[in-house]
């Protein structure tokens, strides 16, 4: 499997889940919290927030990442490293691909905060399957 089927697979899990667990850092404390946003952008996952929440301030102070989504039978952990994009292009795919952000956000304010994994490796597991690794 390539890269970009790599992603692919990983980017259509996290959609078909719904609702997915990021963790960061905040200092040397661990952090989680639930995302739901994703976007497939230039061959990349993008996540989005808000540049007035913490997690912003923690990916920007340390973009090494870890999510985890379960869709009832199978789980994907994917370890990577957060990269900030704050080009307008990344910020309105990820508003056109979530309808929902356009009453928050627009590509052009100062609150959209984006970010693609890079560096990726994702692990599909469940009790009754052998393993899956992918990288991207």
């Amino acid at each position: 499997m390539n890269a970009n089927e790599s992603v692919r697979e990983v980017y259509d899990f996290l959609k078909k889940v719904g609702n997915f667990y990021l963790a960061t850092t905040d200092g040397d404390l661990p952090r989680v919290r639930i995302f739901s946003n994703t976007d497939l952008f230039e061959g990349r996952i993008y996540l989005q927030t808000n540049k007035t929440k913490d997690v912003s301030r923690q990916l920007f102070a340390n973009g090494n990442v870890e999510l985890i989504a379960y869709d009832g039978e199978v789980w994907c952990r994917i370890s990577a490293r957060a990269v900030n994009d704050d080009r307008i292009a990344p910020k309105q795919s990820m508003i056109d691909a979530n309808p929902l952000l356009r009453d928050w956000f627009s590509a052009d304010d100062d609150k959209t905060h984006v970010v693609y994994l890079a560096d990726a490796t994702a692990k599909f597991e469940s009790l009754f399957g052998e393993p899956k690794t992918v990288t991207f």
